[in-house]
């Protein structure tokens, strides 16, 4: 402790002699610290004092600065160079930040924490921008824990940085009811979590999807004079994330588009829940990141070489035209005497006798959560630059600098100067460039332009019968052209899908202006991507689509969207049966009700042009949640009664010739269907009987209507109801009620022209009436 002692001291004499000079500029962080660990090791080769030298002659008119300056210099150094410890004591302070919380709840992952605080420190001490009191500054870094079991990592360095979601208290309650600290990383939940991770995989998908999104933006905004889009996208992924499919797909469209600044490090740990990778898991993993067009890095030594990690950083940000892979070579639950480097430590509590073997080991003498203060208020090695008086610069071994006396908190002052900074600079850029600002400004906020939605097209019975994927993508096409943040594209499917935004040219490595995005036969890839393009800023609204029988490819990535309220709008064609010859592989049976089933996520099926218009305005209005819109293959009419308007109820009735409120049937359908109901009800009109035809478009929002709506809908004194939809007939009983009767397909579907298809399987208006009088 006498070391921290004299670094105290040091810290006094500094902060007089520099008191009134100005703070380090954080819009230059190349010219901040050099990290604390490699001046020190330089300066415990020798136990005397680097040599210092005036590095410029002094003016003859500049008064004789005072020898406490001089000599605060020589303690500062020395103090710095008795003391390497002091950076592991900031890293060993994150590993028992999370070895303390993991043990507390007696539930966790304490061993990539430990693993990877030095990869953890170093970013975030050393290299990323961001504001920890406005977590969402839009030019901040960002950063993606994939591997998101290790959390307390993460957790651990908000907490120090200084963010607001993450105090002492937020860290004792991990994994509670109600905390800021869920066993997984939660967007929602904990600001500056950029994204929800946990599914391993997906999260470097999203970081894929956050580097495009700067990468888009750069290139549309940044002018020749003004760089206003310029922020990093870092992410940690696992042997467990390099082993799910999704990252190469991901890491294949990354590679293929140049992504430059994502940089992603690999906890090389060897280690996952069955024991040693070796069991598993063998390739050459950087062999085959080259192979998909990324740059590749292996540091060797993860534990203690930050010297290393923080050479990989430089070399990876000098590539510019290629994303980079930095393998780090780390001990799983490194300090722990008898689980490190085993599987034990991975999912695991430490338990209370190794928890303390693990003090003793790392000489770790605090108390549970304890934040040492000289961790809290640390050096750090800034460029003289900064000096007010440069004509008294020093020189140490080459590298013109000063220290002066910092903590983990001064990432609050100088992440608002970084803020602050950027606001200015994004005035001067309203001022030259006006439409670019609004459009960028738009993006950055989420306002939709005013009157955006009229832009959507409309229809009347007259219109032309069409598919309503080909209606689907007049909508798109419609939609790009006001609202700037619009993009998106098809898993090698956009002629089938017909997604192709017109106007608009490909995103490409040399094009990424563009807005068309090209995924390729990638589906789970595609939907993580677009979650984190959603992510990455309130305006940026990504669609992306296959065929309605591949979300079984995506379904993870799709939950996600749902769980971590990104509004990705999923557009899926050939949405039944009625695709006809390609048969049961491809025919969607069980899919409508299953995403249904999923909270937080809009099921549309849309019957004509007014319907899909109108599923597109409901899809731009809910930010919060994804949408999913599926689309026919097959031609359908243009109907009387539908409207946009109706479909934001998500219920409502198209046809009706009962009066107060009493029809002898209720007939209820979408998409497809509904022009069967329909042909349906005008039978049985002709019979003499009064029926009501119901479009329940979207049964969430029909759900979330007032009691009086639904009730003047579907009114609780008319038993009589009938329901067809080409799908599985599970949940139509809560609109049926127990006399109702659901005509649907409950097995799967048969290669077959659409129309002899629907006949077999007794979707048809005679079917309808027939049911109807049966009740």
């Amino acid at each position: 402790m006498a070391a921290s002692s004299s670094v105290t001291a040091a810290q006094a004499l500094v902060g007089r002699a520099i008191s009134g000079h100005p703070s380090p500029s954080p819009s230059h962080p190349d010219r901040l610290a050099f990290g604390l660990s490699s001046l020190a090791g330089r300066a415990l080769k020798s136990p005397a004092a680097p040599r210092l030298q005036n590095r410029r002659p002094r003016a003859a008119s500049r008064p004789r600065r005072s020898s406490v300056t001089r000599a605060a210099a020589v303690e500062t150094l020395e103090g710095k160079a008795a003391t390497e410890a002091l950076l592991e004591k900031s890293i060993n302070t994150i590993r028992f930040l999370a070895v303390d919380a993991v043990e507390k709840a007696n539930s966790g992952h304490p061993g990539l924490p430990m693993g990877c605080a030095p990869i953890g420190h170093i970013l975030y001490d050393e290299v990323m921008r961001y504001n920890p009191k406005n977590p969402y500054w839009f030019n901040r870094d960002r950063f993606v824990l994939s591997a998101g079991h290790g959390c307390m990592l993460q957790y651990a360095l908000l907490h120090l940085a200084g963010y607001d979601s993450v105090k002492e208290e937020d860290l004792k309650a991990f994994r509670q009811w109600g905390s800021k600290t869920p066993g997984h990383p939660e967007n929602f939940e904990t600001p500056g979590i950029e994204v929800t991770t946990g599914p391993l995989g997906q999260g470097i998908a999203n970081a894929v999807g956050l580097a495009l999104a700067e990468r888009h933006l750069a290139s549309r905004f940044n002018k020749p004079d003004m760089e206003i889009v310029d922020h990093y996208t870092y992410a940690i992924l696992g042997d467990g994330c390099q082993m799910e499919g999704i990252s190469n797909e991901s890491c294949s469209l990354a590679g293929h588009w140049g992504l430059g600044k994502l940089i992603a490090f690999y906890d090389d740990n060897h280690i996952s829940i069955d024991g040693d990778t070796e069991i598993a898991f063998t390739e050459d993993v950087n062999a085959r990141f080259e192979a998909l067009g990324w740059h590749t890095i292996w540091v060797k030594n993860g534990n203690t070489g930050y010297d290393e990690i923080r050479a990989a950083i430089k070399e990876a940000k000098a590539v510019k035209d290629k994303p980079t892979l930095i393998k780090v070579t780390t001990t799983i639950g490194f300090g722990s005497p008898n689980k490190a480097n085993s599987y034990s430590v991975h999912g695991s509590a430490l338990g209370a006798k190794e928890v303390e073997a693990t003090r003793q080991n790392l000489g770790w003498p605090y108390e549970p959560f304890f934040v040492p203060e000289d961790v809290k208020r640390s050096a750090n090695f800034v460029n003289v630059f900064y000096l007010a008086d440069k004509s008294e610069s020093f020189v140490d071994n080459g590298h013109t600098g000063s220290f002066i006396f910092s903590h983990w908190s001064r990432h609050a002052r100088e992440g608002a100067a970084l803020e602050a900074e950027w606001n200015a600079k994004f005035v001067e850029y309203e001022k030259k460039y006006k439409e670019d600002a609004a459009e960028l400004k738009q993006i950055i906020t989420g306002d939709l332009p005013a009157g955006w939605e009229k832009a959507l097209p409309t229809y009347t019975p007259e219109s032309p019968a069409d598919a309503t994927r080909n209606l689907s993508q007049q909508c798109l096409n419609a939609l790009a052209k006001v609202l700037p943040g619009f993009l998106g594209g098809s898993a090698d499917l956009a002629s089938s899908n017909m997604t192709l935004l017109k106007m608009f040219g490909d995103f490409q490595k040399d094009t990424p202006e563009e807005r068309n995005v090209r995924f390729g036969v990638r589906e789970h890839g595609m939907g993580a991507i677009c979650n984190g393009i959603a992510l990455h800023s309130p305006g940026l609204i990504p669609y992306c689509a296959t065929f309605f029988v591949f979300t079984d490819y995506m379904r993870p990535a799709i939950r996600i969207s749902a769980l971590s309220e990104a509004g990705v709008i999923y557009v899926m064609t050939h949405d039944s049966i009625g695709l006809g010859e390609d048969g049961p592989t491809h025919q969607p049976i069980e899919h409508l009700i299953s995403f249904r089933a999923m909270p937080n996520i809009l099921m549309l099926r849309p019957a004509d042009g007014n319907e899909t218009a109108g599923a597109y305005k409901v899809a731009i209005l809910n930010s919060k949640r994804p949408s999913i819109l599926a689309l026919s293959r097959q031609k359908l009419p243009q109907l009387a009664g539908t409207s946009a308007e109706g479909v934001e109820k998500g219920g409502y009735i198209i046809s009706d010739n009962s009066s107060g409120n009493k029809p002898d049937l209720i007939v209820m359908s979408t998409g497809s269907e509904l022009e069967i109901a329909a042909k349906a009800a005008d039978e049985l009109r002709k019979e003499g009987k009064t029926v009501r035809v119901v479009s329940l478009v979207c049964w969430e929002l029909f759900d979330e209507q007032s009691n009086e709506y639904k009730e003047s809908i579907l009114p609780a004194s008319v038993t009589a109801r009938v329901s067809i939809e080409a799908g599985a007939t599970l949940g139509w009983e809560k609109f049926l009620g127990t006399k109702g009767k659901a005509i649907g397909i409950d097995r799967f579907g048969a290669s077959a022209p659409a129309g002899r298809i629907y006949k077999e399987f007794g979707l048809t208006a005679e079917k309808v009436i027939e049911a109807a009088k049966s009740l």
